[in-house]
Order: structure tokens, then C-alpha cells, then sequence
């Protein structure tokens, strides 16, 4: 096991009815921003439920974070913030609005020329507003986690940032609030989630097996509830059962000690920003072309994979490798959600636009074995269509 350093300090408030408790969690007195997306938690009774808790302090309403957050959408929301002198933010929502959180109140605090360096040049963000959530879209992990990915429309980019000042002070996970949610979105959560644990298992052994417990015990639930929440969203222990390990699935606690990949979000996070493509379904493209191409190097963790989460055991270890990868695509599928690039009626123009990009940032040494080249993704991206 490799050293490591944990850290996670958010506060989970779990369970029916939780929204209440929010007000024991916000210092008296604060001026507090509510973010939020469209309005559907206008239409299922959260916004209600927040208000209701919030009767005794300022509330001031930033609503329309759109899916993927929009950073020009979000520096309109921190400069509503500096000029009212917002004290406190509660984001509700799915990840996108945590994420667009996440980045306002660190844009707010942010004291250089351009907050988009944060994103853009890794600017270290060296203190950021204090900000709780309320969950209604389990998916991202973004409820319990100091990371965002924010998209700038003008550029077509999708960057991603990170901070120790970023974690939510708390996150409330109601399962009740994920009970008027589409099909699609549900979908989309699923695969997401056990994408984030694939990027932190399916790498190489270094005697970590805890860890890799942990990963197939999150990935074995999404599995058996994954298209049961799917089928039956209103069914509230299948709906926690699937909000708690989709938080699991990023929360830090699976990838202490291991090594991560993470190339393939780094390489779908494009076919969102060029083509508005859902995250997880972008991440169902390419995660098993990457498999395929890097299957030799993550040979020993597939094939664990394929043994422990798909009952794969028989045959030639390229037959278990390929029937593994089978397995993973039948799964996402099955969801409903394709994982084809013509499937999204993307093809070679749009594989070229991302090498060109790519090769204008000096992309290079993506993957756990910082392996993966500009040729590589490539390849990767061919084996998609």
C-alpha cells in the first residue's frame, strides 16, 4: 500500500426529513445564498423544505446553474454575492449545482485578476466562503468531496479544480428528494458513480486489499441497485442504498494508499464540452476503449474485477479480460445509456478537434502510469466509434 494522507471533514446528515436540521448548521445571523438549477426542487417540494428551515435568517436566490456548470452563469452569482456580502452558501441540487458552488465561493474569496486562473493555471485556492448542500441527484460525490468541473462556454472548455477550503461544512442526503427524478438522470447517476470507482480500482495491484474491497462492495450495490433505483425511484431504501454508495464512490475513502487513472474523465470531459454530451454518458464511451487499449497494463485488477463484481472465472485470461469488459458495457446499457461515439452521432472530425486541443495544452502522461500520450488517446478515441 502506498502512504497517503486522509482528510474529509463534511458532516453528512443522512436520512428522512434531515432538510430541517439545516439551520443547527449555519452560524445565527449569516446572509445566506441558496443556489440552484432549473426549479425543479420548486416542484418536488425541497425548496419549500429549505426555506422552511431558513425562516430566521437573509435569504438572497441564485437560480439557473445549468448541468456542467457555466462559469460565465457563476461569476454572475459571485458578483451578486461580493456586492450583497453573502456569508454563507447552500447549494441544492445534483452535482453540477455543488460543483458551480464550489467554484463561486472560491471565485468569491479569490483575490488575483482572473478567477478563471483557478481553473485555467491551477491557481492554488488559499481560502473560500463556507457553503453546505442539499442533495437531490446522487451521481458526482461532489456532496462529499473539495473537487468541481466547471465548463466555459466562450472556450469550450471543461477544467476541474480542487481545494482543502472546498468541502462542503455539511451535506444533507434525503433520499426523498430523489424521488421525482427522470429515468435519464437516474441512469446517469449510476454510471457515473461506478465510473468513479473504476478510475480508482482498475489500475494495478500494490497490496492494498482493503481498498479494493471497499471498491467492489460500492460497485457490487450500484450493480444490484442501480436498476432497481432505475425501475422504481420512488422506493426509499433502494434510493439510499444507491445515494450512499454514489457518495461513497468519491468521498476519498477507496482511493487512500492506491494509484488512480482518471484519464478517461480527462478525455470525456471533451465530448461534453464540444458537444453538450452527458458526463456519464460520455464516460460509458470511453471507458471501455481505454480498457481495452491499456488491458495489458490493468491485466491483474481486470481480471480481479471480472472475477469479483461479474462472476467472470473461465477461460483464457484475454477471453475473462474481453468478457469483463463485455460485462461493463451490458451493464451500462442495460441502463439504457449507449457507449458508442455514433451512438451521439459524434465521428473522426470531432477525435481530430480533441488531438488538436490536446496537443495546444501539451496534454501528456495521463493514467496511473502517466502512460497514457496524445497517440494514445488517439487510439482510444478510434476504438469509441
Amino acid at each position: 500500500m502506498n502512504n497517503f494522507t486522509f482528510y474529509n471533514p463534511v458532516k453528512i446528515l443522512f436520512g428522512k426529513g434531515q432538510i430541517s436540521a439545516i439551520a443547527q448548521e449555519i452560524p445565527a445571523g449569516s446572509r445566506v445564498m441558496i443556489t440552484y438549477g432549473g426549479g425543479s426542487i420548486k416542484k418536488n417540494g425541497v425548496y419549500d423544505q429549505v426555506m422552511e428551515a431558513l425562516r430566521d435568517y437573509e435569504v438572497l436566490e441564485f437560480q439557473g446553474i445549468e448541468p456542467n456548470p457555466h462559469y460565465e452563469t457563476l461569476m454572475q452569482a459571485v458578483d451578486i454575492a461580493k456586492r450583497k456580502q453573502v456569508d454563507f452558501f447552500l447549494a441544492v441540487g445534483g452535482g453540477s449545482v455543488i460543483d458551480g458552488t464550489k467554484f463561486i465561493v472560491a471565485a468569491v474569496e479569490y483575490e488575483g485578476a482572473d478567477p478563471w486562473n483557478i481553473l485555467a493555471k491551477r491557481e492554488r485556492v488559499t481560502k473560500a466562503a463556507p457553503f453546505g448542500a442539499v442533495l437531490t441527484l446522487p451521481a458526482t460525490g461532489s456532496e462529499m468531496n473539495s473537487g468541481a468541473v466547471v465548463t466555459r462556454v466562450s472556450t469550450k472548455e471543461k477544467l476541474s479544480f480542487g481545494s482543502p477550503f472546498t468541502f462542503p461544512k455539511f451535506s444533507v442526503l434525503d433520499p426523498e428528494t430523489t424521488f421525482t427524478l427522470p429515468k435519464r438522470q437516474i441512469s446517469n447517476g449510476v454510471v457515473d458513480a461506478f465510473s468513479h470507482v473504476l478510475e480508482q480500482y482498475l489500475t494495478y495491484p500494490v497490496n492494498s486489499p482493503l481498498q479494493d474491497r471497499m471498491a467492489e462492495a460500492v460497485l457490487l450495490t450500484l450493480k444490484e441497485e442501480g436498476p432497481k433505483a432505475v425501475q422504481n425511484p420512488q422506493d426509499y431504501n433502494t434510493m439510499a442504498n444507491f445515494m450512499w454508495a454514489a457518495t461513497m464512490a468519491l468521498n476519498g475513502v477507496i482511493r487512500v494508499g492506491v494509484p488512480t487513472d482518471w484519464a478517461t474523465h480527462y478525455i470525456a470531459h471533451e465530448l461534453t464540452a464540444l458537444h453538450g454530451i452527458d458526463h456519464a454518458r460520455t464516460l460509458a464511451v470511453v471507458f471501455p476503449a481505454l480498457l481495452r487499449y491499456k488491458s495489458e497494463d490493468k491485466k491483474e485488477k481486470l481480471l480481479q474485477y471480472g472475477e469479483r463484481v461479474w462472476g467472470v472465472d473461465r477461460g483464457t485470461e484475454d477471453e475473462r479480460i474481453e468478457a469483463t469488459i463485455q460485462a461493463t458495457i451490458a451493464f451500462f446499457e442495460s441502463l439504457e445509456v449507449q457507449t458508442k461515439l455514433r451512438n451521439y452521432e459524434v465521428g473522426q472530425d470531432t477525435i481530430d478537434t480533441i488531438i488538436r486541443r490536446f496537443e495546444e495544452r501539451g496534454v501528456k502522461d495521463l493514467g496511473e502510469r502517466a502512460d497514457i500520450q496524445i497517440e494514445d488517446v488517439k487510439q482510444i478515441l478510434m476504438l469509441s466509434l
